[in-house]
């Protein structure tokens, strides 16, 4: 979250695990109410971003993650960590990022509405 974002009164934040247990090359899948969330370290920051791969039902969470972005495990799209951008059309759209606190060694994520 940067400092001009301006945080909604009823914002849900859900502690999904500790920054140590983030790896840079391995990303975690998550299920936040229902909803699958991948969470990549890239550098020392972390993103959320949804977890399905629009092209075709696979988890980016076990797919190949380097250089900033994560390439779907079965067809090979490509999608830019930091935006969610998708980086081939297989990717077929972008994809929906989610709000990340880090606190007291803690990553917290707020899902984006569908």
């Amino acid at each position: 979250m940067s400092s001009g974002d301006v945080e909604p009164s009823n914002a849900t934040w859900h502690d999904v695990c500790a920054v140590g247990e983030l790896d840079a090359e391995f990303p975690l899948g998550v299920d936040i109410e229902g909803q699958r969330v991948g969470v990549f370290k890239v550098g020392e920051a972390v993103h959320a971003l949804e977890d399905i791969c629009p092209h075709a039902y696979a988890l980016l969470s076990q797919g190949y993650q380097d250089n900033g972005q994560i390439e779907c495990p079965l067809h090979g799209a490509l999608f830019e960590i930091a935006s969610g951008k998708s980086l081939n059309d297989i990717g077929q759209r972008d994809l929906s990022c989610h709000r990340v606190k880090l606190e007291h060694g803690r990553v917290f994520i707020q899902l984006t509405p569908v």
